[in-house]
């Protein structure tokens, strides 16, 4: 598990690749200090896990699956990349929950500044996302814990402040450009649950449920 607090922006040194698999080679500094093999780190909002440490530089494997659904395939050698290692027990939680579990992708539609602050609007590839987007939530953009602004029928605003855009890739990206999307697990688990039996197609076990948007309601939750 992660808090979506960027430690440091690593850089890709090398990617080797065929088909739909990945090895990527990221050199970083800060988070080398205690990281070992086997120890997972959020790369650009993906959970990956270290296969290897070298001199100030790691590796990770991406697999299929990840490939097709992040944006991980568009990194080239030289691109800045997001890293946070995982969350310590005993550490601080300045974050919110972010599990590295990237939801889809989305499009930077517009990047303006608001005074101190700059207002990024994105636009996800999924509209089903939108039912986990919602003012003042959490959500997790390229493995930066940000808190959406306001949201529409296709877009989504985040304000981001100068210190988070001065230490993260945010500040090189540009109108066009794709990030990770993580929406909040709270909601994705009440939405699996609330509607369980109809997804899965079985009635006896939707019937059997004790929660339900009835008791939810009696008790103060909707």
């Amino acid at each position: 598990m992660f808090t979506g607090l960027i430690e440091e922006v690593g850089v890709l040194r090398g990617v080797t690749s065929g088909g739909e698999m990945m090895v990527l080679n990221i050199g970083a500094s800060l988070i080398m200090d205690d990281l070992k093999i086997g120890d997972s780190v959020s790369v650009n909002g993906v959970c990956l896990t270290a296969t290897s440490i070298g001199d100030h530089s790691f590796t990770v494997d991406v697999m299929p699956q990840t490939y097709r659904n992040s944006t991980l395939k568009e990194l080239r050698s030289g691109s800045r990349m997001n890293l946070e290692r995982a969350m310590a027990a005993g550490g601080r939680f300045g974050g919110h929950i972010v599990q590295g579990h990237v939801d889809g992708t989305g499009e930077i539609r517009s990047v303006k500044r608001d005074q101190n602050a700059v207002v990024f609007e994105i636009a996800p590839e999924r509209t089903s996302l939108f039912k986990f987007i919602i003012p003042k939530g959490s959500i997790t953009i390229d493995g930066i814990s940000l808190t959406v602004v306001d949201a529409s029928a296709s877009t989504f605003t985040v304000s981001i402040i100068p210190h988070t855009l001065g230490e993260t890739v945010l500040a090189h990206k540009r109108t066009g450009d794709r990030i990770n999307l993580e929406c909040d697990v709270l909601g994705k688990y009440v939405d699996h649950l609330l509607n369980y039996g109809s997804r899965a197609g079985n009635v006896e076990e939707e019937n059997s449920s004790r929660i339900s948007r009835d008791f939810l309601a009696a008790n103060g939750f909707v």
